[in-house]
């Protein structure tokens, strides 16, 4: 089965409690704190692997959840970390955010990416000892993991992309000059996935063929099966365009071949200027040799490298591949496949300022947006009056009071950061 689209749901773990504790010893019963840190949860990983080709494993599992960090322990014992999830796709395969937006484009053979990173483990009441606070009696609570709904789509990496009509003999070519072993038969649309395929030339020369299935006439609306495959056409290198001189469909060569170009420019633009050949095939029927003379005329006109051939007999094969060789060397840069910056839409940004934060008002509630401030409330125990005091002494340290009163936030104004929320009462100066 091809699957080349899925959304799934991945959920990093969370981190672990840091632990609050006390040395014990026999005739030593105010020891100094001991509270190990917490394991940090496991990470939603993605790995590009060369041998897939689909994206299926997603089809019948789409949650998936990483491992949470372990609590740490007395006498400074520290919580494991929870194990990373690594989530295979094939090379081409391009990641989302439900906006559309895209956060990865995943093309290197090993690349890996983090989709969604685990919660950094809560530390243990060692850290919190100062000259003032010798018995801190409160640890950090872990920090949630991310999560979140993306899209993954599947763009074929190929050198060449055969295109052309339903029924022109794509499918015959590439398995006549690759061991691909697509279905073939005498009917429209016989082809209902991208077939790959690789070309072995002497001198050790090769490249990857894609078989993409027929397109027809408002392909780029919809129209039969080619709206569903357009895209992996997209980062082929050049486009190897097969036209039936024979025309045993009825349909007129000349016609086919403008039609799939317009297509192609409707789509993409930009792909209706990648390099083409154009192979004409069954030359091996009568009426494909008669009509020859009319092709060869036709596309030197428009001056497109025309091949006669028969993907049947294997006729004209030869100079076709060697062109299609030719071509790429010279084309080499003619795609640049370009890395999308990996841009984080719901990740923290480790090259962000950590203490930047903003105040916005939303009715009557003050929101306070960073990801500093949102994190050390997040990690604070509010059961706990020693680790609220805490909170307030680093609040104070970021500067946030004196913003939210600049902001105009006034005594008994509501205030919330994260999910929490506060009532103001400034601390008396």
């Amino acid at each position: 089965m091809f699957i080349d689209e899925a959304k799934i749901f991945v959920k990093s773990g969370d981190g672990g409690n840091g632990c609050m504790s006390f040395h014990r010893e026999k005739y030593k019963p105010k020891g100094k704190p001991d509270g190990g840190d917490a394991g940090s949860g496991g990470n939603v990983i993605l790995e590009v692997n060369e041998g897939l080709r689909t994206l299926m494993d997603f089809h019948y599992k789409r949650h998936f959840t990483a491992k949470k960090g372990e609590h740490g322990q007395g006498n400074n014992k520290h919580g494991a970390n929870g194990a990373d999830i690594v989530l295979r796709v094939p090379p081409g395969t391009v990641v989302k955010n439900l906006n559309g937006e895209i956060i990865f484009d995943l093309i290197k053979k090993g690349q890996k990416v983090v989709v969604a990173h685990g919660g950094r483990g809560g530390r243990g009441n060692t850290h919190f000892v100062t000259s003032t606070r010798k018995l801190p009696r409160f640890a950090e609570k872990g920090e949630k993991g991310e999560e979140s709904w993306i899209l993954l789509e599947l763009k074929l990496l190929a050198d060449v992309g055969l295109i052309g009509y339903p029924n022109v003999g794509k499918s015959t070519l590439i398995s006549r000059i690759s061991a691909a072993k697509p279905k073939i038969a005498n009917y429209p649309f016989t082809t209902k996935v991208p077939n790959l395929g690789v070309v072995s030339l002497p001198e050790h020369k090769s490249f990857v063929v894609a078989d993409i299935p027929g397109l027809i006439e408002g392909a780029h609306e919809g129209a039969g099966l080619g709206h569903a495959f357009l895209r992996h056409v997209s980062r082929t290198a050049i486009l190897v365009h097969v036209v039936d001189l024979a025309q045993v469909e009825g349909r007129d060569f000349e016609d086919d071949f403008e039609k799939v170009n317009k297509e192609l420019y409707l789509y993409n633009s930009e792909l209706a200027r990648r390099p083409q050949i154009i192979a004409g095939n069954k030359i091996d029927i009568e009426q494909g040799r008669e009509n020859l003379k009319k092709a060869i005329k036709y596309f030197k006109k428009r001056d497109y490298p025309f091949f006669p051939i028969s993907a049947v007999t294997g006729e004209g094969l030869d100079g076709l591949l060697w062109e299609v060789e030719k071509i790429l060397q010279e084309s080499e840069h003619v795609l640049e496949i370009k890395e999308q910056k990996t841009h984080k839409v719901f990740s923290f940004n480790k090259k962000q300022n950590d203490k930047e934060f903003t105040i916005l008002k939303k009715d009557d509630v003050f929101l306070v947006k960073g990801k500093l401030i949102e994190r050390i409330v997040a990690m604070t125990d509010f059961d706990n009056e020693e680790a609220v005091s805490y909170l307030q002494d680093r609040i104070n340290k970021i500067g946030l009071e004196k913003k939210l009163i600049q902001a105009g936030v006034r005594d008994g104004d509501v205030v919330m950061i994260g999910s929490v929320t506060f009532d103001f009462h400034p601390l008396e100066t």
